[in-house]
């Protein structure tokens, strides 16, 4: 076997291999990163992300560093044929569930860096940029790289467990084996991210815009401070290499501002596809981020996807390199993974497709139809909808066998008090297996393995999340997974014991 070893080895540094990174290095596992670039790509791609990942930047510990980059995302506002308002997409009301804000736009370059920045902070993980991953090799106890840096220097190393996470072109996901399913859309768009100045700023309207208009469909999204994204969708027979031209930019732009009202950052056309992995994992090399699922742009979801798979992956790998499950029980718990996030990508896309078809009906009469249809259905007056609502829950996996609509679902993050002062849950009570209960139940016992919390005991909270949440689902305690999602709930003693003998068949 080559030298050195490593627990797992990351292909692709981008945001999904950065976290991955940082989570499996806080937890001691040596890791082994490559990346061909020679630093974080200096141009924004992802713009929006959602509470459950600023969830997981919390547990990385980069809030304070990347605070500056990030703000609330403004409304959305859909607007028909005739330029009527027909949706409107906002934020529920505070107290967030999550402890963060629901949804945020951010600046991806300085975010990435300061991801970047934890992992080297973490003395397990080795980086190596401007360095391609040339050749893999399987055996029965690990992966083997080749690797070739840019000075010309070949290098292989030897993993247990190799993640692809080198996009949607991913070298280590073909060289595994590993096929995308199309799940049917194929659209062309042109891209553009605009920094305005004063004058620009006041042309544009205060919240984010999906301009649902059959002759061309296109969205416009606030990011943070003064730059402005446009998604704009390409007739058939335009060329999209014109399009990302500077003079095709403009001329497509030309409807809301021109250059005299800020820079181009960056325009790139792109063909909007829905795809995913058909499977996950193949021996020892697992799939992640763009290498795993591509789906169309309209929800800002792409890196939040990425993020889930992170999250989701890296405490199993956890549970497994460092023998907390071994053998069938470690297969089935890493198999999981695919299964879950599989499922979860497939349904969150089949809705990102329906709120696609909703804003780019091409057909005039069809469009007039829509209109009507939303209108009629709200009685004429446009209501807020929460954009979290649209997000499916797990529905298999490593869950408790018996269903119930809070299994698969997010646990809440509440406040709680120390003392004197008020902190997030995560940052006092940790992370890892959490029996959390409103007091009406007694833990069940045996129960090495899982922290124990009990809301007006251990938990003190300030805004009453918890104990709406436990009266909204109609029970008394909830048994919630490393990556916070909730592996099954309690209403009765019984219950308890019932979840106790699941989670150690699952877990052995």
């Amino acid at each position: 076997m080559a030298e050195p070893i490593y627990d797992v080895a990351i292909v692709g540094y981008g945001p999904v291999g950065a976290v991955l990174a940082a989570l499996l290095g806080q937890a001691g596992l040596t890791v082994h990163v490559c990346d061909r670039l020679p630093g974080v790509y200096e141009i924004p791609r992802a713009i929006s992300l959602d509470h459950e990942i600023m969830r997981v930047f919390q547990q990385i510990g980069v809030l304070a560093q990347i605070e500056p980059y990030f703000e609330p995302f403004t409304n959305s506002e859909y607007y028909g044929v005739d330029g009527q308002l027909i949706r409107r997409m906002t934020m529920i009301e505070p107290p967030y569930p999550q402890g963060h804000i629901p949804s945020m736009v951010f600046t991806q370059p300085p975010v990435e860096q300061a991801l970047r920045q934890r992992v080297a902070e973490c003395p397990t993980v080795t980086v190596a940029l401007q360095t391609e991953m040339q050749a893999m090799t399987q055996q029965a106890d690990g992966v083997q790289l080749q690797l070739q840096h840019a000075d010309g220097r070949q290098q292989h190393i030897q993993a247990r467990w190799a993640v692809a996470c080198d996009g949607g072109a991913s070298r280590l996901r073909t060289l595994a084996g590993i096929a995308l399913e199309d799940l049917d859309f194929d659209e062309p768009w042109l891209v553009v991210d605009v920094l305005l100045n004063e004058q620009g700023l006041r042309k544009l309207p205060a919240v984010s815009v999906q301009y649902c208009e059959p002759e061309r469909p296109c969205t416009m999204v606030i990011g943070p401070k003064n730059h402005r994204r446009w998604e704009i969708s390409l007739k058939p027979g335009e060329d999209p290499a014109e399009a990302a031209t500077e003079a095709g930019t403009w001329r497509l732009l030309s409807r809301w501002i021109t250059p005299e009202d800020g820079q181009l950052w960056r325009q790139a056309s792109y063909r909007f596809h829905a795809l995913v992995a058909d499977v996950w994992r193949q021996g020892r090399v697992l799939v992640a981020g763009d290498a795993a699922h591509m789906q169309p742009p309209f929800l800002g979801q792409g890196m939040c996807q990425g993020v889930r798979d992170a999250a989701n992956l890296a405490w199993k790998l956890i549970a497994v390199v460092q023998g907390q499950v071994q053998g069938v029980a470690a297969d089935r718990l890493l198999d999981s993974y695919g299964q879950e996030r599989k499922a979860h990508v497939r349904a969150l896309t089949q809705r990102i497709k329906e709120i696609g078809a909703v804003i780019c009906e091409r057909d005039e009469t069809r469009a007039r139809e829509r209109d009507a249809r939303l209108l009629r259905e709200c009685g004429g007056v446009v209501k807020d909808t929460p954009r979290q609502d649209v997000l499916p829950k797990l529905a298999s996996g490593c869950l408790s066998e018996r269903d119930h609509p809070a299994r698969g679902t997010l646990f809440p993050q509440p406040r709680i008090a120390v003392g004197d002062s008020v902190h997030l849950m995560d940052d006092v009570q940790g992370h890892g297996w959490r029996w959390v209960g409103d007091g009406q139940l007694p833990a069940p016992s045996e129960t090495q393995g899982w922290t124990t919390r009990v809301l007006g005991d251990s938990l003190q909270e300030t805004q009453g999340v918890l104990a709406r949440w436990f009266a909204t689902h109609g029970c008394h305690a909830a048994l919630v997974r490393p990556d916070n999602y909730v592996f099954g709930v309690a209403r009765t003693t019984e219950d308890a014991e019932n979840l106790r003998r699941e989670w150690q068949q699952t877990l052995q």
